[in-house]
């Protein structure tokens, strides 16, 4: 879309991802003219967009997170992991999770996983370990209810409460019924629920049940849901009426063909005229007046095809961040603003990875449907999170993809040394043998939560720049002890997991560019994957003094400047963020919106000249 030069607006918002999308249409649905400014590359219609990243999926040799999505050397997406990309590591260990700047931004490629925090998670400095949110699960409830029906989530409430301990309104419903169970998840239930096994963090062992995971994809709508109104999918940008059922692609990460996953392009369809959208805009600044209020921002439009760049200034009485956690931190040490706490940049969290896989013993139908549909929760709370970081489980569907890489690296194997006598297989032996293992291939995920360290940040450095001259990430990260606990007991849960299921335990872990999360801990190997979860750097919290952004994620420093998403986060829970994420960005508008009115009412009252 063209450049709307010479025009003063209402809010401007950096970013066009999850946060960004959904903040624009509650701003926008009020009225209020609206800015996105998004780094990356668009189309000229979110149909076209999506009918452009299935096609280059299909074509990719490989099919990696941001592979459908077209690539910019004036917006470099990270990938994961990015050990030598556009981030600058610089911390003992490496930090592994990327994003994806383009419209939608890594809405895009996210898996579609959609639970709730625990109650627990807002209060976690109460066990010694990281911050207490400046608000609870009670003033967040009504927003996770709004963002379930915002981006419309399966679910079953009822399990979710008694499995969880998950506080709903009573008779709550969500929009969609739950996600059928896989297969595998059936196996796993008749095997699991019912037994129970140590946790070395905890004093009593820990009751197994599996339990079905809430996801933002189209699952059958829930007849009862709004007291009886029902719920009709949204379309996505190329299905004109209703949204299609999940069809079980397996390739959520890194997109849905069907459509049935959640995007924020989906948000954007319902945008109001007063939203306008410019993609290929680059903010590196946002201006802050001699009264500490922050006045428009200046951003860069480019081409690719060519080396011309233009560099524009917007006006707007209201800016809000929604670039990703490390961009928005970025942003703000780049323009010096909204640090005098010198907490800008600090608290960089994620969800450290642990896998496990094997092989079980019978088939159990991998590589179908959605990456995990359910999972064991049981070590989300409690206790035990005083003496080691906290994780839930999921059950994975799409076999060793994860840890080893896809299917086809297993053929190569087999190809080379599968048969008996160290010799290839080939023909109806290599189908055989092929059949039966990747058949039975299973993982567990345990994503461990992530206290909040200050000295993990990021940083900014002049002489490490991009193509365009803008600078980069530089990142300091690290495992505190207390997370290598919860990795360590992690494993122990799961080589008793391993053994209640009778399966052959394949997981191993070497240093090396294989495994560049590898450490050792009291004497043993273990290693992480990053989840993508990024979170933390401009952290919120009840003081100036020790936090970037109160509780409506507006900065302590600038009263119209808001940074929203994960990175507002003190903690990183277990859960998925990016529904807490939704919810906290429609509860920040409402503010925005009071916020916008009560600058028109200051405007109105003044005095002409």
């Amino acid at each position: 879309m063209s450049t709307p030069d010479g025009r003063r607006w209402d809010a401007v918002v950096v970013g066009a991802g999850f946060a960004g999308s959904l903040v624009a249409k509650r701003l926008g649905d009020q009225g209020w003219r609206v800015l996105v400014l998004e780094a990356g590359h668009g189309a000229s219609s979110p149909e076209a967009a999506h009918l452009d990243a299935v096609e280059a999926y299909r074509s990719a040799r490989l099919k990696v997170p941001n592979s459908p999505y077209r690539k910019s050397t004036a917006a470099p997406s990270p990938d994961m992991p990015d050990a030598d990309g556009y981030f600058v590591q610089d911390g003992p260990l490496p930090y592994g999770s990327g994003y994806l700047r383009a419209n939608g931004g890594t809405g895009l490629a996210w898996t579609g996983l959609a639970p709730r925090m625990h109650p627990e998670d807002f209060r976690a400095g109460d066990f010694g370990h990281g911050r207490n949110w400046p608000l609870g699960y009670d003033d967040i409830e009504p927003y996770y209810r709004a963002a379930e029906r915002e981006i419309g989530v399966s679910g079953d409430a009822e399990e979710q409460h008694t499995a969880i301990g998950l506080p709903f309104p009573d008779g709550y419903q969500f929009p969609m019924r739950a996600i059928p169970q896989s297969y595998l998840d059936q196996v796993m239930t008749k095997t699991l629920d019912g037994s129970a096994v140590r946790d070395p963090g905890a004093d009593d062992p820990v009751r197994l049940q599996v339990v079905t995971t809430p996801h933002a994809r189209n699952g059958l709508p829930n007849p009862s849901y709004d007291g009886g109104a029902g719920y009709r999918p949204a379309p996505g940008p190329h299905q004109p009426d209703q949204g299609m059922l999940c069809q079980g692609h397996a390739s959520c990460v890194p997109i849905c063909p069907s459509q049935a996953k959640y995007t924020p392009l989906k948000t954007q369809t319902r945008w109001g005229s007063s939203v306008t959208l410019v993609t290929q805009a680059i903010v590196t600044r946002v201006r802050i007046g001699a009264n500490g209020r922050a006045a428009g921002v200046e951003y860069q439009s480019y081409r690719d095809d060519t080396a011309e760049v233009v560099t524009h200034s917007v006006d707007a009485d209201l800016v809000v961040l929604a670039a990703h956690a490390i961009e928005n931190a970025k942003l703000l040490l780049a323009s010096e603003a909204a640090n005098s706490s010198d907490q800008v940049g600090r608290n960089l969290m994620d969800h450290p990875v642990l896998l496990t896989w094997g092989l079980m013993p019978q088939q159990v139908g991998a590589y179908r449907g959605p990456g995990s549909t359910s999972g064991l929760e049981g070590f989300r709370f409690g206790a035990a999170r005083a003496r080691r970081a906290p994780f839930r489980v999921e059950i994975g569907n799409w076999g060793w993809t994860w840890a080893l890489g896809p299917p086809d690296q297993r053929v190569a194997e087999l190809l080379r040394n599968g048969g008996p006598d160290g010799q290839g297989l080939f023909g109806t032996h290599l189908r055989q043998r092929l059949g039966d293992r990747i058949g039975r291939e299973f993982a567990f995920q345990f994503e461990i939560e992530q206290d909040a360290d200050p000295t993990n940040r990021v940083t900014i450095d002049p002489r490490h720049r991009d193509a365009l001259g803008n600078l980069r990430p530089v990142l300091h990260y690290d495992l505190s002890d207390y997370v290598k606990r919860g990795i360590a007991a992690a494993k122990s849960v799961s080589d008793q997991l391993f053994d209640l299921l009778g399966a052959e335990d394949h997981t191993s872990f070497e240093p090396g560019p294989e495994w560049p999360g590898y450490f050792e801990f009291e004497g043993r190997p273990y290693a992480y994957r990053a989840a993508g979860h990024g979170a933390g750097t401009h952290i919120m919290g009840d003081s100036p003094a020790t936090s970037v952004v109160d509780g409506w994620q507006r900065c302590w420093d600038h009263p119209n400047l808001y940074a929203v998403g994960c990175g507002s986060m003190p903690t990183v829970a277990t859960s998925n963020p990016s529904l807490t994420m939704a919810a906290l960005a429609l509860r920040s508008s409402e503010e925005m919106h009071r916020d916008l009115l009560g600058q028109r009412r200051i405007a109105s009252a003044a005095p002409l000249a």
